[in-house]
């Protein structure tokens, strides 16, 4: 859906598409690796390659908490795609970004939202988002407004 959406909206300059992280939690523990994944790819926009990174590691998500995305093979996707390790690493290990996936997450809460992937159209949440028709009639909708 992605790469419709980009080519019928976001190409033509008629919507933006905004990303926030938010980590479902099923447990004290998890929840972990995937904070430290969206902790990673904001090291990663850093360098201009949020998308990229993104993809490598939903591309590698085999499920949470099974030792999928230990910090080491994070700086490993982040070497994989060429970024200047030195400058991922610092940021990474600083911590820099869990404040901003904090607060994406207690965003995403106050919105109510309890899954992912969950997508809103001006603050109205799409009810099936892996249905392109209706996110696009709730896009037709709002354009025509």
């Amino acid at each position: 859906m992605e790469a419709q959406l980009i080519e019928d909206y976001l190409a033509k300059g008629q919507v933006r598409f905004e990303y926030a992280h938010f980590i479902v939690r099923d447990g004290a523990q998890t929840g972990n690796e995937s904070r430290r994944a969206a902790e990673a790819s904001e090291c990663a926009a850093e360098q201009g390659r949020f998308w990229d990174y993104h993809d490598i590691v939903f591309a590698n998500q085999t499920g949470e908490g099974v030792g999928t995305f230990p910090d080491r093979r994070l700086k490993a996707f982040a070497e994989s795609l060429k970024l200047d390790t030195n400058q991922f690493n610092a940021c990474f290990d600083s911590g820099r970004y869990a404040k901003n996936v904090d607060d994406d997450i207690s965003r995403a809460v106050g919105l109510g939202v309890d899954s992912t992937p969950t997508l809103f159209v001006n603050n109205q949440p799409v009810a099936d988002p892996f249905n392109y028709a209706a996110l696009q009639q709730m896009i037709e909708v709002e354009l025509a407004r």
